[in-house]
């Protein structure tokens, strides 16, 4: 079987595991229900058509290892047999319509086409022919994928039969990577900027792959195996009256703002420490400040620097709060073996998965702690399931961990973290894991005026330069007042700074390094 070569031939682990556990779960359907008890829903977009090469996969592999076969078989001497159903609707793209008949056409699918609305499809289907069990392309990140398993019973007021998602941990980046490894064809409507297909009234090309340069005025579109940022997939999918500028995005969803993600807005991060140590008072939290600074260089604006205790609860209650209100949330600090490291955990909790083993990140752990990668340590391998994405760079020993917009960190020191920052944007240029702005400009004035003096004058400037951050601050209650100017437009703090010395007229100004 093409599928099943292709993917072992692979240099890819973390698709062969997902591969793997797919066809497992495919196998078992078999195991419980005949083929005539089973169908496939059939739609078209990216994720069904990988469920259609698993399908092809697992039922190869299911009848070779019943019949004895090694493998020997030719892709031809199994056919095919599970029913597709495919809901064809009037607001479809022509693109999804074509793509599916010339599929049905190409893999011989016995595809039966209804033209209800889903429910009410499957009540007459399983009416005229009964089934037990249904196939579909559900991932976790899915609106419908709340409360799903691999195998789970219609929900109440549905007719009765069993969901069967065998790629309910697959995430964004899995499909691509399995649907360009096997080399096997997809919808066109991919290749121009789609990332999630529904219907022609309520989805647009996803802004962050327009192509951004002056040789592009029809605002053309780069493919969706591009798009790096998994938790974006869906940023396509609006209601829309027409079409929003290129890089403009009407809508964003999967916890973000909804708000304007152009190439020059404004994103937010928040970051978070874990560690009772620093609540103590026992240890000094270098590692934030540091990293704000980072993230003023590539132009993004820290919304919270919070520490929390070592508990998972705390942990989750935490990110529960600030990744659906920030872009990126970076979170360091309870990272391993030990009881107290529970980053990972409460990470898991906030976004409602477990954690499961993951056995490419268990394999880079053995290299760098040897055998002893056993017991305790082996939990450092617990990922949140079906969300997490290993950020790999040849110059970090381990991976850094994604779930969608958090970011987990591993580095304990300030040299640490400059590294690890480094190999983020060695990674942003390459596949836009971070959107690198314009970085932020930063003057600070230092003044012997007194607090009184300086308050009316910097409200006033606050609001004659609103896009510029203007604030305050004394090294000592006794020393010298220094006025902080924060912006993307140095030719305005450069006029802010001359207002306010119009404005305030005691005092002598000297600019601080």
């Amino acid at each position: 079987m093409e599928i099943d070569i292709a993917v072992r031939e692979s240099d890819d682990r973390r698709l062969k595991t997902k591969y793997k556990n797919a066809i497992y779960v495919i196998q078992r359907a078999f195991a419980l229900y005949s083929v005539d008890e089973v169908a496939f829903s059939f739609n078209g977009g990216k994720d069904s058509t990988v469920l259609l090469h698993l399908l092809r996969a697992g039922y190869y592999l299911h009848k070779a290892e019943k019949i004895g076969c090694n493998g020997d078989l030719m892709d031809g001497e199994i056919a095919y047999p599970i029913r597709t159903i495919y809901f064809e609707s009037a607001s479809a793209f022509p693109e999804i319509n074509s793509f599916t008949y010339e599929t049905a056409k190409s893999y011989g699918l016995q595809m039966e086409i209804i033209r209800l609305d889903f429910k009410a499809g499957l009540e007459a289907l399983l009416k005229a022919k009964p089934i037990r069990a249904i196939f579909l392309g559900v991932r976790i990140g899915d609106p419908t994928a709340v409360g799903q398993e691999q195998f789970s019973p219609s929900s109440p007021g549905w007719p009765p039969f069993m969901r069967v998602n065998p790629i309910l941990d697959w995430s964004y980046r899995d499909v691509w990577s399995f649907l360009l490894t096997c080399k096997v064809r997809y919808c066109s409507l991919y290749d121009e900027g789609y990332t999630s297909i529904g219907s022609v009234h309520d989805t647009v090309p996803n802004g962050l792959l327009c192509i951004r340069d002056s040789s592009n005025p029809e605002g053309k579109f780069r493919p969706a195996y591009l798009l790096a940022d998994g938790r974006l997939e869906r940023a396509g999918r609006v209601k829309k009256n027409s079409s929003p500028p290129c890089g403009q995005l009407a809508s964003v969803s999967n916890g973000l703002k909804s708000r304007d993600l152009s190439w020059h807005s404004m994103l937010t991060a928040s970051i978070i420490a874990v560690g009772d140590e620093i609540l103590f008072g026992t240890v000094e939290d270098k590692l934030g400040s540091s990293l704000c600074g980072r993230l003023h260089s590539i132009g993004w604006t820290v919304s919270q620097l919070a520490v929390t205790r070592n508990d998972i609860d705390s942990v989750a209650d935490e990110v529960v709060k600030r990744k659906s209100t920030n872009d990126m949330v970076f979170i360091y600090g309870g990272i391993g073996p030990l009881h107290s490291d529970v980053t990972l955990a409460g990470v898991a909790k906030a976004f409602g998965v477990r954690t499961a083993p993951d056995e490419e990140f268990e394999e880079y752990l053995r290299h760098l702690i040897g055998e002893k990668c056993t017991g305790d340590r082996n939990e450092m391998a617990q990922l949140p399931e079906g969300i997490t994405e290993l950020l790999h760079h040849e110059q970090l020993p381990v991976p850094l961990i994604k779930c969608h917009n958090v970011i987990i960190l591993s580095a304990t020191n300030v040299a640490e973290l400059d590294l690890q920052w480094d190999c983020l944007l060695d990674l942003s240029s390459s596949n836009g894991l971070l959107v690198l702005m314009e970085p932020l400009q930063s003057k600070r004035l230092c003044t012997n005026s007194s607090d009184v003096e300086a308050a009316q004058p910097l409200s006033k400037l606050c609001l004659e330069f609103p896009d510029l951050h203007i604030g305050a601050y004394r090294a000592s209650r006794n020393g010298p007042l220094i006025i902080t100017f924060q912006g993307k437009d140095q030719g305005r703090i450069a006029a802010a700074t001359a207002a306010l010395s119009e404005k305030l007229h005691t005092g002598q100004f000297s600019e601080v390094d």
